[in-house]
């Protein structure tokens, strides 16, 4: 993801420690505002505090594997072609070894950090202990379950906080998400002590909730349009993943509060912000589709995990506003996949200064490939035999997906864990 580069007036104290950001009087779970009155949505209602969670209930429950393993070890296409990307990946080898920080650096050698960035240590770790649980699950090897909980365990004990100038909030939303989701894979392991799982957790609510919820409710003392939508997104993955992770609803309910309500731009209905109808029906724009095709593809990966994570819970937001989700999906991947031109509404945005108006759709970025359109698709198509003729041909364009190292060695690369032909092909 490109930075987004401002200066604010604020104490680096108020980057470094999230809790001391947060507006005054503003505490516990986002208030949920309703900002963008639409009376024909139907809003998915939160459970009460002592509501159970599904487990293992990330990303992946457990009748996902055995469909996983059963088509892997017949050999069964595409899932073994998917299986065969995963195992030469070099992060899903037992020879990896982690590399923890005390602090993961993302916008250093600034004001607010000194430090140099060193958030490379993060991602590829991250990457890792998730592709080695994978190979776990598939194989019941032991060996990969330790690799997994040998990275987890080291950084749970090492990292203290996530720091940086205002790019950070990219930080403790992607690896977030990120470290909380392998997390959940490995709960159901019996060589991951109770006391360690419990660190865990607690290293997770402390060093990447906190910040993910001050995030959204202060948007860092700036204007709340001033951050595109994949700002909020990846916060709202850390915090529906760790609230899962945690065993806390009340963390939950406020995820599910903001993606209908919330004030920011990671509102389902701001970050999909117009519906066509006519001859476009069934697309739906973007609010960063003007921005660049980078940041609009993200929004669809971010979105299709949030969307898992709350499927497996019992919340159907892929279904949110008749497909809206569906809509934006399609109208990513004509333009990026088919290349094909696409409708654009005028869109006006605010850094808190100035408005500027976009009157088309970016060309930059154009064609950017990620690891998301299985998960996509395979809802959509399988699940709900619903139409979606470009987002197949995403799959179709990535087939096998890899996943973090099979993208490039930068960040971008790795904002999304990846391998949905094995992990999402139904």
């Amino acid at each position: 993801m490109k930075h987004l580069r401002f200066y604010l007036f604020l104490p680096a104290l108020c980057i470094l420690f999230a809790g001391s950001c947060s507006k005054k009087g503003t505490t516990g779970p986002i208030t949920p505002v309703d900002t963008i009155p639409v009376s024909t949505i139907k809003y998915i209602d939160t459970l009460s505090g002592n509501s159970p969670f599904v487990h293992p209930g990330g990303l992946h429950i457990t009748e996902d594997f055995t469909r996983i393993k059963a088509n892997v070890n017949a050999g069964t296409e595409p899932w073994i072609s998917g299986w065969n990307k995963l195992i030469v990946n070099s992060h899903a080898q037992l020879t990896y070894l982690p590399h923890p920080t005390v602090k993961i650096v993302r916008g250093g050698n600034t004001i607010e950090e000194p430090d140099p960035d060193n958030y490379s240590y993060a991602y590829n770790d991250v990457a890792a202990a998730y592709q080695t649980a994978i190979r776990w699950k598939v194989t019941g090897n032991a060996a990969y379950a330790d690799k997994s909980i040998q990275i987890l365990n080291a950084w749970a004990a090492t990292c203290v906080k996530v720091s940086g100038d205002p790019n950070v909030a990219l930080a403790f939303g992607i690896y977030g998400y990120q470290f909380a989701v392998a997390g959940e894979l490995m709960r159901d392991y019996s060589g991951w002590m109770p006391a360690d799982f419990l660190a865990y957790q607690q290293w997770m609510l402390n060093v990447f909730y906190a910040p993910n919820h001050t995030f959204l409710v202060s948007h860092e003392n700036s204007c709340v349009d001033l951050f595109w939508s994949n700002w909020d997104l990846c916060n709202l993955a850390s915090v529906m993943a760790i609230s899962i992770l945690a065993d806390q609803r009340k963390i939950y309910n406020e995820a599910v509060n903001y993606l209908q309500h919330g004030a920011g731009n990671g509102n389902i209905v701001k970050a999909i912000n117009y519906v066509f109808t006519g001859s476009d029906a069934g697309l739906a724009q973007l609010q960063e589709s003007g921005r660049d095709q980078g940041h609009a593809t993200l929004v669809i990966a971010l979105m299709g995990t949030i969307f898992e994570l709350a499927w497996h819970q019992g919340d159907d937001f892929y279904g949110f506003d008749n497909n809206r989700f569906l809509k934006a999906c399609e109208y990513t991947a004509k333009y990026n996949v088919a290349s094909l031109p696409v409708p654009f509404q005028s869109y006006t945005y605010f850094d808190c200064h100035t408005t500027t108006t976009l009157t088309q759709i970016s060309s930059d970025s154009r064609g950017t490939v990620r690891p998301m359109w299985a998960l996509v698709y395979n809802h959509y198509a399988k699940r709900k035999g619903l139409a979606a003729p470009y987002s197949k041909m995403g799959v179709q364009t990535t087939l096998p997906e890899g996943g973090g190292g099979d993208y490039g060695p930068n960040s971008g690369g790795f904002d999304t864990l990846g391998f949905g032909t094995l992990l999402y092909s139904l």
